[in-house]
């Protein structure tokens, strides 16, 4: 699998929202980018991950 561009070995398929919890993202602050298609948050669950999958994640970084 590809993530932000660099390639990630899943050892197995899993789920997009036990991807981002084995990773310590903050999902309140992230966007998902599966295969060029936006994830809505209530799908992370529902959404299972193969290794042929591209994902880019961006978060939201605040400042003035």
């Amino acid at each position: 699998m590809i993530v932000n561009s660099k390639e990630e070995a899943l050892k197995e398929p899993l789920s997009l929202y036990d991807f981002l919890i084995s990773k310590d993202y903050d999902l309140s602050k992230i966007a998902i980018e599966l295969n060029k298609q936006i994830v809505s948050k209530k799908d992370y669950e529902n959404t299972i991950l193969k290794d042929s999958d591209s994902l880019e994640i961006v978060w939201f970084v605040g400042g003035g």
